[in-house]
């Protein structure tokens, strides 16, 4: 069984601390995990960041900023009118801020160039870092998000109904309900819903982090950078592109959009799947981002460092539609 270190911390710059886990061989080959909006590191499954562990990968798992253990800025959220008007406060930061903490964690990490893997909001911020840091990206892989363009990949009306009236949770309980009556709804229906392991993942990320106002200000932050579609055509890492057709959360036009705006990018859309990652799939996620990270190595003049030979290509039964420094600053957590 791959073991995870336990919860680090790492000064990014700019008054951000990144809280971080890892996962695999701490000398093998980097791939960062960055998750979603209002979501912690522990959304990424343990036992399908182990499996790619298992295939050569050093997993490394992180809070953005704003949720979980990393930094919450002091900033008071922005209201309705400001994120319907977009004129937001000064203290609003925005995706290029974000990915300049992510570029951060990997200098603080002494990682020259890592495979990035963002889910939603976490692949707006890969992006955005494989768009404004391409020496530092070996390969990207975007999931189910999109590239900010007006009136592509947005919520489906009942979402937003959903959202809009989703209750405060106050205790953890709540939180599982809430989290519940979400993913139910934006998860994915062709697959068979782990309310299980919904509710139990809704109660760590309450007992790692009980606040809300970070969602509203990471909001803020996709809102606030607007369109990225021409910034994506500079994009030169080699690209998957992965979205579910029954996505409630971010519509596929997303995904289709980001696969139109990187050059040379691969898409996959995958048949029932939603905005989460269905347990049926995640032998299917790893091989698929695990060969296209290993590809991407093998292609790189000079590699060496490859898993490739233990990432094999996945079969493409759910395939619907393809396109032929130092650490100085790192401290450990309790």
């Amino acid at each position: 069984m791959t073991n995870v270190v336990k919860e680090r911390f790492a000064d990014v710059g700019r008054g951000i601390t990144l809280c971080f886990d890892e996962i695999g061989d701490p000398g093998a080959t980097p791939l960062l995990l960055i998750p979603g909006l209002g979501q912690q590191l522990i959304s990424w499954p343990e036992q399908l960041c182990g499996s790619l562990a298992g295939l050569g990968f050093r997993v490394i798992r992180l809070d953005n900023r704003d949720s979980g253990h990393s930094t919450h800025i002091k900033a008071k959220p922005p209201g309705p009118l400001a994120m319907m008007t977009g004129r937001f406060p000064p203290t609003t930061y925005n995706l290029r801020d974000m990915a300049r903490d992510t570029e951060g964690l990997l200098d603080a990490l002494g990682i020259e160039r890592a495979h990035l893997v963002g889910a939603s909001m976490g692949g707006m911020i890969a992006q955005v870092v494989a768009s404004r840091y391409p020496q530092r990206v070996r390969s990207l892989t975007s999931m189910f998000s999109t590239t900010g363009a007006p009136k592509i990949g947005r919520p489906a009306l009942s979402t937003w109904i959903k959202m809009a009236s989703a209750p405060t949770a106050h205790v953890a309980e709540d939180a599982a309900k809430a989290e519940l009556r979400m993913f139910r709804h934006i998860g994915s229906h062709g697959f068979g819903f782990d309310a299980q392991g919904v509710a139990e993942q809704a109660v760590a990320a309450w007992g790692r982090d009980p606040t809300s106002g970070g969602v509203s200000r990471q909001l803020a932050a996709i809102l606030a950078s607007g369109d990225r579609t021409a910034e994506l055509a500079g994009v030169t890492a080699p690209t998957l592109v992965v979205h579910g057709d029954r996505d409630r959360m971010v519509a596929t036009s997303g995904g289709l959009a980001t696969h139109r705006a990187i050059p040379h990018s691969t898409l996959w859309i995958v048949p029932g799947m939603g905005h989460d990652y269905p347990r049926a799939l995640w032998t299917d996620f790893t091989q698929r981002i695990g060969t296209h990270a290993a590809d991407a190595d093998t292609d790189r003049p000079g590699s060496n460092d490859a898993p490739h030979a233990r990432a094999r290509r996945p079969r493409k039964r759910t395939e619907s539609v393809a396109k032929a420094g130092g650490t100085s600053n790192i401290s450990e957590g309790a």
